[in-house]
């Protein structure tokens, strides 16, 4: 079984940046797809970005789509999320997830989340 912790959350202002970064142990998961889904407060899932096993492909939702960038170091078991020009729509809760299918991501596997929230 994969376990999975995120860290790099935290408070930050209109237009800021942060990195997140999510490491996997227990099993490699150089054959999943990774990737990050976020849940505000009486809202559903969403998802946020993915990359395929390889790192080659990545995905992302419209509302982060020029903003985020989501990579993988399969030597390191991580996956990261760069967060740029964050908007105060972008507070939730991040969760790092894998699966077997990129395009699955929100129903993965997943770790306890961080929190990120962006101040106006």
């Amino acid at each position: 079984q994969v376990q999975l912790v995120e860290s790099g959350g935290g408070l930050v202002q209109s237009g800021g940046s942060l990195r997140l970064s999510c490491a996997a142990s227990g099993r490699t998961v150089s054959t999943y797809a990774m990737g990050w889904f976020r849940q505000a407060p009486g809202k559903a899932r969403e998802f946020v970005a993915a990359v395929t096993s390889s790192g080659d492909t990545t995905y992302y939702a419209d509302s982060v789509k020029g903003r985020f960038t989501i990579a993988r170091d399969n030597a390191k078991n991580t996956v990261y999320l760069q967060m740029n020009s964050l908007k105060p729509e972008d507070t939730a809760v991040y969760y790092c997830a894998v699966h077997p299918q990129v395009h699955r991501i929100v129903v993965g596997t997943a770790g306890q989340g961080t929190q990120v929230t962006v101040s106006s």
